[in-house]
């Protein structure tokens, strides 16, 4: 079995195969059902499924279409449920001269179209891997869903627009019965609802939307782009209760992304985003924060920054975009972190001196064959993008043109 592939570095990290997705690259998250890689699309309007029971012979075997324009890039699984996010494919619709104007305004200041797209979230049947089977619809009008997290119960909790709001807040979906979805609860900053005469306060920054949250226990953890993040309480899901906020924007750049609680160790895992090519804003971090006390989180370090090469001149964008998050039935460690890089590739980290975090080991792919990319002027170089780890250590790493790369930890 090869250790590279011709153009790829890797340290600790063993090359196992590879996958085009059935043609279609372009990935986004990943998550592992009955020996199936469910993959949600960055641009292809829908999500793929890859039998990877063979991991050194992975095969798509269905494409799910979403409506026309409509993007179903995130998704979470549970038993035999799989829920997929329905938004806009704003990148198809070329609503942005430049990658930065999407980061760079709120939601609703950035995107405006007339062509047609569905809103809200989908509901699936895939009690057979290969043969999904749409069971519901739950329209929530405005520019759509972006994230979910949901792990089984009664609770999903999305990211959504609403109509009337700058961005994305959070949505408490009751899936309780899957083929009939209802909105059970919202929660959103102050400032956020502007058709309920709310202003932005400056604190906002350049974009303050709800990436995603994520639960443990009875607390939330919520991701808020350039509006830094929030601590919840969880006790009556459809009413979240705010515990703290902070916000590390400025003086760094914002991004707030993966919000990924240890709860073992009373610790947040935050990966803040990359959104400028060549580090035009500055670096971005991933934070460790102590939150033995959620009312006070405190950071106490941040995770190495990739240094192999210079990967701020090598193109597009360099810095964090999103973490394996430990959900049932994957690995799950509080020790190890890992993290997708965008061009630096896949990293992982030792965190058990949570003070002093150590980079034990990465894999950089080389250049996608094809770009597929429908942003503005897109460099040929990697994108590193989601990854999911199994009990195993088989790591399932997405690009936004590349394709999905299996991989194997050999750690020590």
């Amino acid at each position: 079995m090869p250790t590279l592939v011709p153009g790829a570095s890797a340290k600790n990290i063993r090359f196992v195969s590879r996958c085009d997705q059935g043609g279609r690259p372009d990935g986004v998250q990943v998550i592992l059902h009955k020996g199936h890689a469910f993959i949600g699309h960055m641009f292809s309007d829908g999500y793929s499924v890859v039998d990877v029971r063979d991991p050194l012979q992975p095969k798509t075997v269905a494409f799910v279409a979403a409506p026309k324009n409509t993007r179903s890039h995130h998704l979470q699984i549970h038993g035999d449920v799989l829920l997929a996010v329905n938004g806009p494919n704003i990148w198809a619709m070329q609503q942005y001269a430049s990658q930065q104007d999407y980061y760079g305004k709120s939601l609703i200041d950035s995107v405006k179209t007339e062509q047609p797209f569905a809103a809200g979230l989908r509901v699936f049947d895939i009690s057979k891997p290969a043969s999904p089977r749409e069971i519901a619809f739950l329209d929530m009008p405005g520019f759509g869903a972006h994230r979910i997290w949901w792990v089984g119960g009664r609770y999903a909790y999305v990211s959504v627009h609403f109509e009337g709001f700058i961005d994305h807040a959070l949505a408490v979906i009751d899936v309780s019965d899957p083929t009939k979805p209802t909105l059970a609860g919202r929660w959103w900053l102050p400032g956020m609802n502007r058709a309920g005469g709310e202003t932005p306060p400056a604190s906002f920054g350049k974009r303050t939307a709800l990436h995603h949250l994520i639960s443990a226990g009875n607390l939330g953890f919520a991701a808020w782009r350039d509006g830094g993040f929030t601590i919840h309480d969880l006790s009556d899901p459809p009413n979240p209760k705010l515990i703290s906020h902070r916000n590390f924007a400025p003086p760094f750049g914002g991004g707030a992304h993966t919000p990924l609680p240890l709860p073992g160790r009373k610790l947040l895992v935050l990966a803040d985003e990359a959104t400028s090519a060549n580090c035009a804003n500055g670096l971005a971090y991933t934070w460790l924060i102590d939150v033995r006390e959620p009312s006070n989180p405190v950071s106490i370090a941040t995770l190495p920054t990739p240094a192999e090469e210079d990967f701020c001149a090598k193109g597009a964008k360099f810095g964090p975009h999103n973490l394996h998050e430990n959900r049932p039935g994957s690995m799950q460690t509080e020790d190890l972190i890992f993290a997708t890089y965008h061009n630096a590739g896949l990293r992982i980290y030792d965190i058990r001196d949570a003070f002093q975090p150590k980079q034990i080991g990465y894999f950089v792919p080389p250049a996608p064959e094809k770009i597929v990319d429908q942003r503005p002027n897109p460099a040929k170089v990697i994108q590193s993008c989601d990854v999911y780890v199994d009990k195993e250590g088989l790591m399932y790493l997405t690009d936004t043109n590349a394709g999905l790369y299996i991989l194997q930890y050999e750690g020590h």
